[in-house]
């Protein structure tokens, strides 16, 4: 149901958060091709131009115990969801960017 979708996935075991198309969701884990909601800032201040590009989406695996909850990226009222201030501010689609070269990218392994 949210396979191929913009999420956003919060983890525990270190406390993470990222933002991402969602590949695959199982009960081993979740793949997502994204990055980092720490560094969402500066890759759309590079995408929309404003600075050289030296940050980029990554395929990960997140074992399921890690895992505390995955959202779908979406506007709120007046909150905008990340994928629609991409596509705002840079003016392209932040899926097709986030898959851009995922078919080049070496598929992640699972942890044990």
């Amino acid at each position: 149901m949210m396979q191929d979708r913009l999420v956003l996935l919060s983890c525990a075991a270190p406390r993470e958060k990222f933002w991402g198309v969602l590949l695959a969701l199982n009960p081993s884990g979740a793949t997502l091709r994204g990055l980092s909601l720490d560094t969402f800032e500066d890759w759309l201040r590079e995408r929309a131009g404003a600075d050289p590009a030296s940050l980029g989406p990554v395929t990960l695996f997140i074992p399921a115990r890690r895992i505390e909850r995955i959202e779908l990226d979406e506007s709120v009222g007046t909150v905008e969801g990340l994928g629609e201030r991409f596509a705002r501010l840079v003016g392209r689609d932040p899926r097709a960017e986030l898959l851009s070269g995922a078919d080049d990218a070496e598929q992640p392994r699972p942890e044990n």
